[in-house]
């Protein structure tokens, strides 16, 4: 895969300022896994984290998720989350273990609980798919043109796109249509560790409005082949070996298939789309968060993408 080298573009964006080698973390800041699930900062290894927002209002439950890479020449966000208050938040916690600042935004799902604390990192440099882009500015078609420059990504790319940051190698990849068309994913060799925002749920049923279900197999099969141990989820608390996260990938890849054959069932016996929904059921996947709430979206969408496509 032909990847975008970023040194000549790091030079520009930063003026050749590169600060001093070695992450400088505050030493009494242990961040580690919390009973309180209304969100906060987690160390999965060192120079690697997740702040996981849990927000339990009545049609939403969910658990959301963004990925902090700390290095000695500054930090790397993987998603801003919903609101201005909760990347507030986010940074906050940044700045308790670090004085390294936020250098990038990787941005990888459009819709607006992962977007809509964008404008909180606009003195970072947003990178996005050139699909989340268009989506985004889509989405946003109402807004001010102060408020779109905000939110939207600085930097776009189409395959992939490689930032070398304290002596790190941070690979930002695309895979193909899942989640949404525009999924980016970050990939750390070095440290066999990859943030996969929305195109992978941790025991959460997958919420699939705006995806590609067939291809999003085909995506989470790339992703499996990575070197890495960990995946670093969109959706769900991170396990306490963050390792086991291979396994739930395989489980998340299983849910997408098991749906499909569901459908394409319904549909060889002549069913239509709102008996496919009434029909469907999945007991396996009862103790998922999210089921009653995302599975008729999930037929609806499989459904016509067997039997009309999604372009």
């Amino acid at each position: 895969m032909p990847v975008l080298r970023m040194a000549l573009a790091l030079a520009v964006l930063w003026g050749l300022a590169v600060l001093a080698a070695g992450p400088r973390v505050n030493p009494t800041v242990q961040p580690t896994a919390s009973d309180d699930r209304s969100g906060g900062m987690r160390q999965i290894m060192p120079g690697h984290y997740v702040y996981q927002h849990t927000d339990d209002t009545p049609g939403v439950s969910s658990t959301f998720n963004s990925g902090i890479i700390v290095t000695g020449e500054g930090v790397v966000v993987v998603d801003a989350l919903g609101s201005a208050a909760i990347a507030e938040q986010v940074r906050e916690a940044i700045a308790r273990m670090t004085a390294q600042p936020v250098r990038f935004l990787v941005s990888s799902t459009f819709h607006g609980r992962f977007t809509g604390g964008n404008a909180v990192y606009r003195d970072a440099v947003n990178i996005g798919h050139e699909n989340y882009r268009t989506d985004l500015t889509r989405l946003l078609r109402d807004a001010s043109p102060a408020h779109l420059h905000a939110q939207l990504p600085a930097m776009t790319y189409r395959e992939g796109v490689t930032l070398y940051l304290g002596g790190k190698e941070i690979q930002i990849l695309y895979l193909g249509r899942a989640h949404t068309r525009g999924d980016s994913i970050v990939f750390v060799p070095e440290d066999r560790i990859a943030y996969l925002s929305e195109v992978f749920n941790f025991e959460e049923f997958p919420y699939l409005s705006d995806s590609y279900p067939s291809e999003w197999v085909k995506t989470l099969e790339a992703v499996e082949a990575l070197d890495a141990d960990i995946f670093v989820p969109g959706h769900g608390f991170l396990p306490e070996d963050p390792r086991e996260t291979r396994d739930g990938l395989r489980r998340h890849r299983q849910i997408l298939m098991d749906v499909r054959q569901a459908v394409q069932t319904e549909i060889e016996h002549g069913a239509t789309e709102d008996q496919a929904v009434a029909r469907i059921d999945l007991p396996q996947y009862h103790r998922f968060q999210g089921y009653s709430r995302a599975m008729e979206i999930a037929v609806r969408r499989v459904y016509r993408e067997l039997t009309a496509g999604l372009g």
